[in-house]
């Protein structure tokens, strides 16, 4: 496929999604964005900003869930044009594929929507590249059908169908706990989808706090660097300049201060990764 104007194959260097899980202001979002965008030049990494406008499965009616549609958009559309980052948000509803595709340059779907047939098919049908995000509870395998209706959904609309990526970010196994299973990894790439990790909300703990979602944060580099060994095209990983005061997922996000060492780590390991399957094929 074709992302943000760069070929994406099981063998080209990896790339990676980040940013805060949630747009708090136009301040903090240009902050962070600027930070990455310095630290995608430093490593010459391609790297896309990721933020939500709303957060719509949140555990509690009362968690912050952003600032709605139109302002959201407002400010992710002010982040790529100062940053030249390309950007990438959820949509959650059908109805909201076209004006968020008017302004992004990737679509996402969250994992709980995987198996929504229309919603799948209308994301899909936009034309524009899509993460589709494995549901906790599908197995691995389980995502051909997904991929399969999304395909179906753009050939029908005249796209293309070679535009979208599947994205794991662990599986439920009960008591706010959610597992990384590595051979999923190479199960999903069968798919011919290029396969990304979510390394940080693969280390959620959904409802873990009670009203909220807890995390195991000192998880992330290893679930990472062990993605990335197992050949994923990309890494997701939501950061933020202070977790403990972040409006959403705070526990499971990666200090921003780490960021760009974990991610010059995560390319040597690629780097090796990549030469071994080149050296298979």
């Amino acid at each position: 496929m074709i992302l943000c104007g760069r070929k994406i194959t099981a063998e080209t260097p990896l790339f990676v999604i980040a940013g805060p899980c949630v747009i708090e202001s136009e301040q903090h979002s240009l902050h962070v964005a600027d930070t990455l965008a310095a630290i995608a030049r430093r490593l010459d990494v391609q790297l896309i900003f990721k933020s939500s406008f709303d957060k719509a499965n949140r555990t509690s009616g009362d968690s912050f869930r952003g600032p709605g549609l139109d302002e959201g958009l407002r400010i992710l559309e002010k982040v790529r044009a100062e940053t030249g980052l390309p950007v990438l948000t959820d949509v959650h509803e059908a109805n909201q594929t076209n004006p968020v595709a008017e302004v992004v340059d990737v679509l996402q779907t969250p994992a709980f929507l995987a198996r929504q047939t229309d919603f799948i098919g209308a994301v899909a049908a936009n034309g524009k590249p899509v993460n589709i995000k494995k549901a906790q509870f599908m197995a691995p395998g389980d995502m051909q059908n997904v991929v399969t209706k999304a395909r179906q959904a753009a050939a029908a609309a005249g796209k293309e169908t070679d535009n979208f990526m599947l994205c794991d970010r662990g599986t439920s196994f009960g008591y706010n706990t959610l597992v990384s299973d590595m051979r999923g990894l190479s199960i999903m790439a069968e798919t011919g989808c290029p396969v990304i990790f979510d390394a940080t909300h693969s280390v959620q703990q959904p409802g873990g706090l009670g009203s909220r979602s807890g995390g195991q944060s000192q998880y992330v580099p290893l679930l990472a660097r062990a993605a990335v060994a197992a050949g994923v095209s990309g890494v997701f990983m939501e950061t933020h300049p202070d977790p403990a005061s972040a409006l959403s997922d705070g526990p499971n996000a990666l200090p921003l201060e780490r960021f760009e060492s974990l991610v010059s780590q995560l390319m040597a390991i690629d780097e090796i990764a990549k030469d071994a399957l080149r050296a298979e094929v």
